[in-house]
């Protein structure tokens, strides 16, 4: 039988923002179920928010799944592989930092220079769900003026978070990392619906006590956890992308009250709602 030497897609890279020891860029990947991964060495410091898609990477920490809401977090030199078992392509934002500037701010951030990320992957929720949405919205942003305090920023949020963290090591079947993965885009597809513990376990088929160790395990937050984060990114975005007023927002991105939905928001992000749509 004949081989396939058709060579593999490459990602579409759009820059977005560079500066002395940092870039930003959007990387969309368009492979799919069956077609080889990608083999590839970090030259720096990688902190990419994942947009669209999902993917596997697999790297000196392990195998990973991200899903759209999680950050992909590589160490300078490290060597990783990706591909797409269960989908095709994958949109992501992607800060990469020269060891020479990751370290000057991890001295400070997590109290040691010589910081290495302790996982592959974390969900954007809680404290960092803010620095999330920074890289997000990059993509969209025509004032780049303040592009080095935006990355100091992200890197501050990130390694304050993760440096708290102990290292993720993988050791859930194959099967149930599967079931993760659907029970995390069901999040990202309907955060609006009304989805509990009870449901998404019940929708995996596992047990609710096993299926919240197991999605903690694989994502580092429970299913509220990202549940919450994937509403706030909705709002987040319709606030500063649309004109839709912020009851509307509210309520559309599955917040029961307005009072509710300012207060989580102002906590996760330091600012109004309103305050976040005229600085956005």
């Amino acid at each position: 039988m004949a081989q396939n030497t058709e060579p593999k897609p490459l990602p579409l890279v759009r820059p977005l923002a560079s500066g002395a020891g940092w870039t930003v860029n959007e990387f969309r990947c368009v492979a799919g179920p069956g077609e080889p991964a990608f083999e590839e060495q970090h030259d720096g410091f990688s902190i990419a928010a994942v947009v669209d898609g999902s993917f596997t990477y697999h790297g000196e920490k392990g195998r990973a799944t991200l899903a759209p809401g999680s950050f992909l977090l590589g160490n300078d030199g490290a060597c990783y592989a990706c591909g797409h078992d269960h989908g095709r392509g994958d949109l992501c934002i992607s800060l990469n930092v020269s060891a020479e500037v990751f370290a000057e701010v991890a001295a400070s951030a997590s109290g040691t220079g010589r910081y290495n990320f302790p996982s592959a992957m974390t969900v954007a929720a809680g404290e960092i769900l803010s620095a999330f949405m920074r890289l997000q919205l990059w993509s969209a942003s025509s004032d780049i003026s303040d592009s080095d305090e935006r990355v100091v920023k992200v890197i501050e949020s990130v390694l304050a978070y993760t440096s708290g963290l102990a290292p993720h090591q993988q050791v859930v079947s194959s099967r149930d990392v599967a079931r993760v993965r659907d029970a995390m885009s069901r999040i990202e597809d309907g955060p609006e619906a009304d989805l509990d513990l009870a449901s998404l376990a019940a929708a995996a088929g596992m047990s609710r006590y096993h299926f919240l160790r197991v999605f903690r395990r694989v994502s580092g937050v429970t299913p509220y956890q990202c549940l919450l984060a994937a509403r706030l990114r909705r709002a987040a975005f319709s606030l500063a992308k649309t004109k839709e007023p912020i009851t509307a927002v509210a309520f559309a991105s599955g917040f029961g009250d307005l009072s509710t939905f300012n207060w989580r928001f102002r906590k996760t992000f330091g600012v109004t709602p309103s305050a976040w749509r005229q600085s956005h």
